[in-house]
């Protein structure tokens, strides 16, 4: 039985690019997204880049679906700022008097699915459903407008009560800061099987003894973990807290996927990756041992990639794709190729008996300049069959639905959109009526705001 056969799939949903792609520079703390401040960008081609990724996977054999972007700019969200009159009016005054605002309201930080919540399998879960709880995003305004679209999303793609359960966001404060699953891997020998969820914070939120980064914020909080690990009924056999090393967060490591990466039995990371590492991967082995796992470690040593070069490349915001028996997937941008040291590890990697069988390139420079690489894109959820049957079929990717989002893509996108452009109020008609179209052509239904009585 090949590995497209197994009782149950590792389903990886891409965030569709919004229409207002922008370079805004708003998340301090990425290093790209800070570099990239005030460039021009362009949504068509960062929507397209997306789309090849998704197309070249799906023909691979992986499950793939598609999740939707958001309505932007954020009119509702400027209005409870203050902002009055007609949408045009309010887009015009936030410009005029309060442009960081109307940068935040119009991104399209959505994308990076990755963030849009944390999700547990059937197989980890008390009642035997899979559970989902949206990241409330607390630590950044822009992406604190997120968690309602999601959820009304995620509920739209995930409808069954027998088989999903949804859970709302957890409390949007300091405290209960929750960026999903960018701090999130699970491992298993099966992904129909119980496994280990790997649950990684940047400090906590009352517990002193703790450190904490000094230069950047650490957007994750163990008591955020700790509650989602609660919600979704996992046993204490089946978690693991890990701590981020506050050096590496001030080096730009704003979470655990830009140094580490996970699946199945694989964990590739660097060595600089957790804090009191030995004693946090022990737990992992173990735990996973007594499901029927062995864990494959591939660390990278400082000596042969610094943190730098990880954080430049994003070696380690790649997908790794579970191919039992031939080796792992690892999908990296090219960024990777062009940094001699990290190309040169990979291709050492791939070479040896080690648990990386393939390492394949992809041209993602629209997301890359604004912080996000492969595994910034996508949300994986592990379905068994019937679970799979149960996912609303519209969201789920064909070639079919392929064709049918290039001609979408190339029928509402702009090619050029500088910040100063985010205040037209015919942009914001482009939108409404783009998403409008794709509700209906993914079957969500009304998902957004001003589809909504």
């Amino acid at each position: 039985m090949s590995h497209l056969a197994l009782a149950a799939r590792e389903v990886n949903f891409d965030g569709l690019v919004g229409p207002t792609h922008n370079y805004a520079g708003l998340s301090y703390g990425n290093v790209a997204s800070q570099a990239s401040k005030q460039q021009c960008s362009n949504p068509r081609e960062a929507a397209r880049q997306g789309l090849a990724k998704m197309q070249a996977l799906m023909e691979l054999g992986f499950e793939q679906g598609v999740l939707a972007p958001h309505e932007r700019p954020d009119i509702a969200s400027l209005r409870r700022l203050g902002f009055a009159g007609s949408d045009a009016q309010v887009l015009e005054s936030a410009a005029r008097e309060a442009l960081p605002l109307l940068l935040s309201a119009s991104s399209a930080s959505a994308m990076w699915t990755a963030n849009a919540a944390t999700v547990s399998p059937s197989a980890d879960t008390h009642d035997g459903r899979v559970h989902f709880t949206p990241a409330n995003l607390a630590c950044k305004f822009h992406r604190s407008l997120e968690p309602t679209t999601t959820a009304r999303i995620l509920q739209a793609m995930f409808r069954d009560p027998a088989h999903f359960q949804h859970h709302a966001p957890l409390p949007s404060v300091a405290q209960f800061g929750d960026e999903g699953a960018a701090n999130h891997t699970r491992f298993s020998h099966d992904h129909g099987a119980p496994g280990v969820e790997f649950f990684v914070f940047g400090r906590s939120a009352f517990d002193p003894r703790y450190p904490e980064p000094h230069r950047y914020p650490a957007r994750q909080t163990l008591e955020a973990s700790q509650a989602i690990a609660r919600l979704h009924g996992l046993s204490e056999e089946g978690v693991v807290f890990a701590q981020q090393n506050p050096a590496v967060v001030d080096q730009g490591v704003f979470h655990n996927d830009v140094i580490s990466v996970g699946n199945a039995q694989v964990l590739f990371h660097h060595e600089d990756a957790f804090l009191d590492s030995d004693r946090v991967l022990d737990e992992l082995q173990g735990k996973l041992a007594r499901r029927g796992g062995q864990l494959q470690r591939l660390c990278v040593r400082r000596n042969e990639i610094s943190v730098g070069d990880a954080v430049r490349s994003y070696l380690f915001n790649s997908q790794l794709l579970d191919r039992p028996g031939q080796g792992a997937l690892l999908v990296v941008p090219d960024e990777c190729r062009q940094n001699p040291a990290v190309w040169d590890y990979l291709q050492a990697q791939v070479n040896s008996a080690g648990p990386l069988g393939e390492v394949k390139v992809f041209d993602l420079k629209q997301s890359m300049q604004n912080g996000g690489g492969p595994a910034c894109l996508r949300l994986r959820v592990a379905l068994k069959p019937d679970e799979l049957a149960a996912v609303n079929p519209g969201v789920r990717f064909t070639p079919t639905l392929h064709t049918q989002l290039l001609d979408w893509v190339d029928r509402h996108y702009r090619d050029r959109l500088a910040p100063a452009d985010l205040a037209d109020p015919q942009l914001l008609g482009e939108v409404r009526t783009a998403l409008d179209e794709l509700t209906q052509l993914l079957g969500l239904g009304s998902v957004y705001p001003f589809q909504l009585p």
